[in-house]
């Protein structure tokens, strides 16, 4: 019995430290994610590369892959709009089993 007890106790735990990132932060709003061959940066000043993620190793137990993509999506929009990055094109999107990982180019075109 008290193993069950225990085993519910670390589940719990793990899923209260998994929590998705499913809410962008206010600044992040203004990046747009371009994935189209229409994208064109000549007008635009290149300012790095950035990468978004979401999941661990235990977290995939818990949150579907919808919320795991929607939280590397915001991660990604995150990280560019602390970098002053106001689009970005998304290179490659990478599904793993237990997260999933985006990697951009961050841009300032306006």
């Amino acid at each position: 019995m008290f193993r069950y007890v225990m085993t519910g106790c670390i589940a719990l735990a793990l899923m209260g430290c998994s929590t998705p990132s499913t809410l962008p932060f206010e600044p992040s709003e203004n990046v747009q994610v371009r994935i189209d061959s229409q994208f064109n940066p000549e007008h635009c000043e290149y300012l790095g590369e950035v990468t978004g993620s979401e999941g661990h190793w235990y977290s995939y137990l818990f949150y579907t892959n919808d919320a795991m993509m929607q939280g590397a999506m915001h991660d990604l929009k995150n990280k560019a709009s602390a970098i002053g990055a106001d689009t970005v094109f998304m290179i490659s999107p990478q599904d793993f089993t237990t997260s999933f990982s985006v990697l951009g180019t961050a841009y300032r075109c306006q």
